[in-house]
């Protein structure tokens, strides 16, 4: 008789159906279904947070635009003027400014 290497065999097995719980029908059930899908979420998974960062640079972008706006400079001006100016801020912080302190992003705008 064939041996399927017992042990080993089943914990491959069990960590792809513990990978795929709470997928719907056999893809949590079947093996062979459930390794596609564990695969597929994986690659899934794996582009996702390669677009993850794009997104979030277009959505600090899209907010210091709007604050930018509120006091009459558009965005490619206020980075332009940022960049001749030497502040070594990058979006992410000037977008945070823009939302918890439009105070302080009143004044950097003022002062470029």
């Amino acid at each position: 008789m064939r041996t399927r290497s017992g042990k080993v065999h089943r914990n491959r097995r069990n960590k792809v159906l513990k990978a795929a719980g709470g997928y719907r029908g056999g893809r949590h059930r079947l093996y062979r279904t459930a390794r596609q899908a564990v695969m597929k979420a994986g690659m899934h998974a794996y582009a996702s947070r390669r677009q993850k960062k794009r997104q979030m640079r277009a959505l600090w972008i899209t907010r210091i635009n709007a604050a930018a706006r509120l006091h009459g400079v558009s965005y490619s001006q206020l980075i332009d003027r940022l960049g001749k100016a030497n502040v070594e801020l990058d979006r992410r912080m000037l977008a945070d400014l823009a939302v918890s302190q439009p105070e302080a992003f009143k004044r950097l705008v003022e002062s470029v």
